[in-house]
C-alpha cells in the first residue's frame, strides 16, 4: 500500500512496526487519530515474530523472543487481543556435579517439591527459606511497580514511597545485586540461579558499580505483578500479528516495504522522507512516534546519537525429535526442559565468564539457559511433528558482547556455538546432535545469532535487545512525563530504548500513545 493513500498529513506517523509501534498505532487509531505506520521490512513485528526457519519443516518458532512477562494485562484488554499465555509449571532446572554425580536444582511442581529438592541439593532447609524470603520481598516490590509502569513516570521519592519498604529499595535499587545474592544465600549454585536475571542481555558483573545488573534484575522480576514468565500460545508471532489486526481495524495504515530515511520538523508539522522498492515519498504528521533505537532516531532528525549500545548474547533455535535423556536420571527431561534450563550459570561460572569476555576471549564455559516451548504450547508444531514427538529448545547465551564477534563473526560464532553445546551435552546422557532434527535438504535444525547478526537483522544497535542500557522506572533528569519524549515536540521515542523499555511490553508504545492523547486532548 502506498504511504500517502488515505491521507495527506497524517495525525500520527509511527516508524517501525514492532510489536511497540503497533500498540501505539492501535491507541492511536481506536482513538479516531489517522495513523500511518512505516516499517522498511515486508512485515510487521520486528524483534517479536515467529518464523519457519527451517526448509520444509512445519515448526513455527519465536525467533528473536520468547517468553512473556513485561506485557500489562492492561493493553490486551484496552486493545480487545485475542491473546493468551501459558504458565509453565517448572521454573527452572539448572544440572551440576557434586561429589562425582549428576545432580541438580528443580524449582517448581509446588512448594513441597521445590523444598526438598533446595534440601537434596544443600543439605538443609536455610537455602530454600532464604529463597521465600527474598522472592516474597521482590514480589512485593513487583505488586507495587509494575502498576506504574503504564502511568507518568513518578519520581523517584514517589517510586520510593510506593514501595514502601527500605531494605528492598536498598537491595534492588541502591547496592549492586551481589551484595544481596551473597548475603543471602551460601550455595554457589543457588547464587547464580539468582543471579542469572540480572544479566540476561545485559553484560555486566555482579558487583557492577553502575548498578546496570539490578535495572536488568529489577526488569526481570517485576513483570505482571509477580515476576512470572509466560509462553505465548502460539508462538511471539500470535502478539504481533494480534496487535497488527487491533491497529489495521481501527483505521490504521500499515505500510511495509517502506523505510523512513529522514525526520525535519519545526515542532509542530514533521514530513518523514520514506523509501520504498519503487522509490521515494513523503508523509506530513502531526506527531512522530518512532519505534526503532535512539540511535535510529538520531539518525533520522540530524541529532548526536547516543553512546553506543552493545548487546552481548547469542541465540540459538533448535528443532529436536526428541527430548535428550539426563545424567541426573532423577529429573524427567520434559520437566527439565519446560522450565529455564540453567547451564554453566553458577555464580562462579558466571564471574569467570564475565572476566573473560571483559578481556576479549570468549568464556571458557559460555553460560547460557535453555527452555522447550512446544512442551507448554504444541500449537507451534505441526500435527504430523507433535505425534512423531518432535520438540522445540531455545538457548539464549550470556556473556558473549558484540566485541568479540567483530575480528570474525562466522567463526566466532560457529567456535561459541560449539562450546556452548558442549556444555548442554556435559549434562546429557547422549550428545544433543543425535536428537536434532533435519531440514528437506538434510541440514540440522539448528541456527545461532551473534550481537552483530541482530544488529544485521533487526537494527538492533550493536545486537543490543533493548536498544541501549535499561533504565530505572522513575523520572530522571530530562525523562519527561512519560519517559517517551525527545528534544523535538511533536517526535517521541516509542521503542524499546525508551524509559521502561525492553522486553515485549508494548509499555514504551501505550506511554507514547498517552502523551499524544494527552497534549491534544483526549
Amino acid at each position: 500500500m502506498a504511504a500517502h493513500e488515505g491521507h495527506r498529513t497524517y495525525d500520527a506517523v509511527i516508524v517501525g512496526g514492532g510489536h511497540n509501534g503497533l500498540v501505539a498505532a492501535a491507541y492511536l487509531a481506536r482513538a479516531g487519530r489517522s495513523v500511518l505506520v512505516l516499517e522498511r521490512l515486508d512485515h510487521t513485528g520486528g524483534a517479536a515474530v515467529s518464523t519457519r526457519p527451517f526448509a520444509g519443516v512445519d515448526a513455527r518458532l519465536s525467533r528473536y523472543s520468547y517468553l512473556v512477562s513485561l506485557l500489562p494485562k492492561k493493553i490486551v484488554r484496552d486493545l480487545g487481543l485475542d491473546f493468551r499465555v501459558r504458565a509453565r509449571t517448572i521454573s527452572s532446572y539448572t544440572p551440576v556435579e557434586r561429589d562425582g554425580q549428576p545432580t541438580g536444582l528443580l524449582v517448581g511442581g509446588g512448594e513441597r517439591r521445590t523444598r526438598e529438592a533446595f534440601a537434596k541439593l544443600t543439605g538443609s532447609d536455610r537455602e530454600y527459606e532464604a529463597w521465600q524470603r527474598f522472592y516474597g520481598m521482590t514480589g512485593r516490590v513487583a505488586e507495587r511497580v509494575f502498576p506504574t509502569l503504564t502511568e507518568p513516570l513518578p519520581a523517584r521519592d514517589e517510586l520510593r514511597r510506593r514501595i514502601d519498604d527500605e531494605e528492598a529499595w536498598r537491595t534492588l535499587f541502591e547496592e549492586p545485586i551481589g551484595t544481596a545474592v551473597e548475603s543471602r544465600f551460601a550455595d554457589d549454585l543457588v547464587r547464580g540461579v539468582v543471579l542469572t536475571d540480572a544479566l540476561i542481555g545485559t553484560f555486566a558483573d555482579a558487583h557492577d558499580p553502575s548498578l546496570a545488573q539490578n535495572r536488568c534484575f529489577l526488569y526481570h522480576v517485576i513483570g505482571g505483578g509477580t515476576g512470572a514468565w509466560d509462553v505465548p500460545v502460539g508462538g511471539m508471532g500470535a502478539l504481533t500479528d494480534a496487535l497488527a489486526g487491533a491497529a489495521r481495524d481501527a483505521g490504521a495504515v500499515l505500510a511495509t516495504g517502506h523505510e523512513a530515511v529522514r525526520i525535519d520538523t519545526d515542532g509542530r508539522i514533521a514530513e518523514i522522507t520514506y523509501h520504498t522498492a519503487d522509490g521515494e515519498g513523503v508523509a506530513a504528521a502531526r506527531h512522530v512516534l518512532v519505534g526503532a533505537s535512539p540511535q535510529a532516531l538520531a539518525e533520522l532528525t540530524g541529532d548526536t546519537p547516543p553512546a553506543p549500545a552493545e548487546g552481548a548474547q547469542l541465540k540459538v533455535n533448535m528443532l529436536l525429535k526428541r527430548l535428550p535423556r539426563l545424567r541426573d536420571s532423577s529429573v524427567d527431561p520434559r520437566e527439565a526442559f519446560s522450565g529455564t534450563f540453567h547451564i554453566a550459570e553458577g555464580y562462579q561460572q558466571l564471574a569467570a565468564a564475565h572476566a573473560q569476555a571483559a578481556s576479549g576471549r570468549l568464556p571458557d564455559a559460555p553460560p547460557s539457559e535453555i527452555y522447550c516451548h512446544s512442551l507448554t504450547d504444541p500449537t507451534i508444531l505441526g500435527p504430523d511433528l507433535v505425534e512423531q514427538g518432535y520438540q522445540t529448545l531455545t538457548l539464549f547465551g550470556l556473556h558473549t558482547p558484540a566485541r568479540l564477534f567483530a575480528r570474525d563473526n562466522d567463526s566466532v560464532r560457529e567456535e561459541l556455538l560449539k562450546s556452548t553445546l558442549a556444555g548442554l551435552d556435559a549434562h546429557l546422557a547422549e550428545p544433543l546432535a543425535d536428537c536434532l532434527a533435519t531440514d528437506a535438504d538434510g541440514w540440522p535444525c539448528i541456527e545461532a545469532k551473534t550481537p552483530l547478526d541482530l544488529e544485521r537483522d533487526l537494527r538492533l544497535p550493536g545486537g543490543n535487545i533493548f536498544h541501549r542500557e535499561l533504565t530505572w522506572p522513575y523520572a530522571q533528569y530530562d525523562t519527561g512525563r512519560w519517559g517517551v519524549e525527545t528534544r523535538h515536540a511533536n517526535v517521541l521515542l516509542c521503542g524499546a530504548g525508551a524509559v521502561r523499555g525492553g522486553g515485549v511490553s508494548g509499555v514504551p508504545g501505550h506511554n507514547a500513545a498517552m502523551a499524544v492523547l494527552e497534549e491534544t486532548g483526549d
